[in-house]
């Protein structure tokens, strides 16, 4: 994959995230600033989503701990095997959250 490749599916990914919240009504504030989306919770934690553009990677951070996720052409796979980005991202959203809920992208 190349640099912009990635970046492209790392947009794609970002935005898919953005409007799964939006769909799903969580209470959570998120705030990009170039490759970073930020989920900010009411109990103060927060998630961070970034790209590790020369690994290719996309990074969280959480309250669980971090996490590096390569794309495997069709979905966001943890490289230590613990799964599928928005499977990951549900339930730290709904540990995080308070809330119960499943992010899927569009």
């Amino acid at each position: 994959m190349s640099e912009a490749e990635f970046l492209a599916q790392f947009e794609v990914t970002l935005n898919h995230i953005e409007d799964a919240l939006d769909r799903c009504g969580v209470d959570v504030e998120t705030m990009r600033t170039g490759p970073v989306l930020q989920l900010s919770f009411d109990d103060g934690s927060k998630i961070i989503i970034n790209a590790q553009t020369p690994m290719r990677e996309l990074w969280v951070a959480a309250r669980a701990g971090g996490y590096h996720f390569r794309f495997d052409g069709g979905r966001w796979q943890d490289t230590r095997g613990a799964g599928e980005l928005f499977e990951r991202l549900s339930a730290w959203v709904s540990e995080q959250s308070g809330e119960t809920l499943e992010l899927r992208p569009a």
